[in-house]
């Protein structure tokens, strides 16, 4: 009975273990995770692929470009072309004839107010000048007087001081009749008037107008603002770090926000403060005039320093993606040959080239090169794709996508 219970469990036993192994057998070996994954920044091609994309080598090279600082900045009227518009006397506006935008030329009649103290300053002017002509009259007699010894030599003084305080007091009120365009010689006992004209004092255009008709303006008061155009500049924002590169002299290529087209400057004047955003503003002066610009218009502009030798790869070996700036570099083919799906274990199979992507820092572009700002770890031997590397940025989104 005992012989027969020890049998069945042999038999037991045998039949598990036949069991475990035939499910070994069966079951595939589980394969690496970092084998399955592929690295990041990893791209590999057959070697078929390999000659269909061409793939070129090269390696990094020195090269002399022109050194660039990148700055923005905006087109700006110097202080002496911004001009406001006012009048020494308030008054109200009986006639104004401008608009935002309108050029106007030097003398043109800006604006007309009324006020009656123009009249009065009118006749004040006519009173003192008719008094003025008495005083100089009294004041010759007291002379004539005083040579034959007649009158008392404190007559003659006190004739010359009214004499000479009326002259100042004409004076006085002649300059304030030029003040608001009023002319003096034109004064007539039957020509006064309330009304004075304001004229532009130079030409430009207008970039605000603060008035209209039936208008009260205080004194001094903004009536309006006039641009001169014609010796605009552009004012760039240098960072401090780029500001020991400049200097007078140098030339500016710039273009205007929206735009394509460039235009040429010179620097002219460099600041010697720095703002709060650690900028120093740089005036530049235009080449040529050029009427389609206006005062406020946003640009970016390119300093040209002069030549510099710097990194640089040739252009077709840098690919943009996201914003940034990558190349790819020439890693060891795979030691692990990959097989066809399908084939037997003895066919032979096809060999894959490895492809590292790097990211880079570019710079100014010159002659079919741009510089490139390398990482720290970077291998200056290394090979890096410098045709097809377009088709290794294709060939990895793909890969991507179907993962």
């Amino acid at each position: 009975m005992k012989q027969k219970f020890f049998s069945s469990l042999i038999i037991c036993s045998l039949t598990t273990v036949l069991f475990s192994a035939c499910s070994s057998a069966e079951k595939p070996e589980p394969v690496a995770e970092e084998k399955k994954t592929k690295e990041r920044g990893m791209v590999e091609l057959t070697e078929q692929q390999f000659k269909t994309v061409n793939i070129q080598y090269g390696n990094v090279d020195e090269k002399n470009l022109s050194s660039v600082i990148r700055a923005s900045g905006e087109i700006e009227a110097p202080p002496q072309q911004l001009i406001t518009i006012s009048s020494p006397y308030g008054g109200v506006v009986k006639q104004v004839s401008l608009l935002e935008g309108k050029l106007v030329s030097r003398g043109q009649v800006i604006a007309v107010l009324e006020n009656p103290e123009f009249i009065q300053l009118q006749q004040d002017y006519l009173d003192f000048k008719s008094q003025l002509s008495y005083l100089k009259e009294e004041l010759d007699r007291q002379q004539e007087l005083a040579k034959e010894n007649v009158n008392a030599k404190k007559t003659l003084q006190k004739a010359g001081s009214d004499y000479n305080s009326m002259v100042a007091k004409v004076q006085g009120l002649r300059s304030k009749l030029q003040l608001i365009n009023i002319n003096p010689d034109n004064v007539g006992s039957g020509n006064l008037s309330s009304r004075t004209s304001i004229y532009s004092p130079a030409p430009g255009y207008v970039t605000k107008v603060n008035v209209n008709v039936g208008k009260y303006v205080n004194a001094n008061e903004a009536l309006a603002e006039i641009a001169d155009t014609r010796e605009l500049h552009v004012e760039l924002a240098v960072f401090e770090k780029d500001v020991p590169k400049i200097k007078a002299g140098q030339k500016v290529r710039f273009v205007l926000n929206n735009e394509t087209k460039e235009r040429l400057a010179e620097i002219s004047l460099i600041g010697r403060e720095i703002s709060t955003d650690r900028t120093v503003r740089v005036h530049c002066r235009l080449i040529k005039e050029d009427k389609e610009l206006l005062p406020g218009m946003f640009l970016k502009g390119i300093i040209e320093t002069g030549l510099a030798t710097t990194t640089a790869l040739p252009d077709k070996a840098i690919v943009q993606a996201a914003g940034k700036s990558y190349i790819f570099i020439a890693a060891d083919e795979l030691k692990e040959e990959k097989k066809p799906a399908g084939e037997g274990k003895n066919e032979p199979a096809e060999k894959h080239i490895a492809f590292k992507q790097i990211e880079v820092t570019t710079g100014v572009s010159e002659n079919g090169y741009t510089e490139v700002i390398l990482p720290e770890s970077f291998d200056r031997n290394n090979k890096v794709v410098v045709n097809g590397a377009y088709d290794l940025l294709s060939k990895m989104n793909n890969v991507e996508e179907e993962e």
